[in-house]
């Protein structure tokens, strides 16, 4: 009695940097800020390792706060795009999120998230980890 027991497909997490499931990752890979990225569906078993860095604009970042605070000091729209300089600079400084995925034969492809999807990129880092070690267990 040969039967072939089919599992069926079990999704972990799914946000802006994609989905993890039992059998496969959908990736955006190349994904910016006003980006989306290219998608990739990735079998599980080519995912080799993955990681969450943070991407900081330091010297970018403080140029746009000193001009930002220099133009408070302004009078009319200069003070707008102050604010929004300031604005920017925080971004900046903040830092980002990269979700890189690396797999069998490939290069390394980061997609970038807003400062405050830190936490939506740790999931998805931390269920794909869990999926990795999943696979080498079984």
């Amino acid at each position: 009695m040969n039967e072939v027991v089919q599992q069926s497909e079990s999704t972990f997490v799914e946000n802006e940097f994609g989905t993890v499931t039992n059998k496969r990752v959908v990736y955006y890979r190349n994904k910016g800020w006003l980006s989306g990225g290219s998608r990739e569906d990735i079998p599980l078993q080519h995912v080799t390792s993955v990681r969450l860095d943070t991407s900081r604009n330091i010297l970018v970042g403080l140029f746009f706060l000193l001009v930002g605070l220099f133009m408070l000091g302004a009078s009319g729209g200069a003070k707008i795009l102050g604010l929004v300089l300031i604005a920017l600079a925080v971004i900046l400084l903040w830092g980002s999120p990269l979700v890189v995925v690396n797999t069998a034969g490939r290069d390394l492809n980061a997609a970038k998230g807003w400062p405050w999807h830190r936490n939506k990129a740790s999931a998805f880092v931390e269920a794909l980890r869990t999926q990795l070690c999943n696979k080498g267990g079984t």
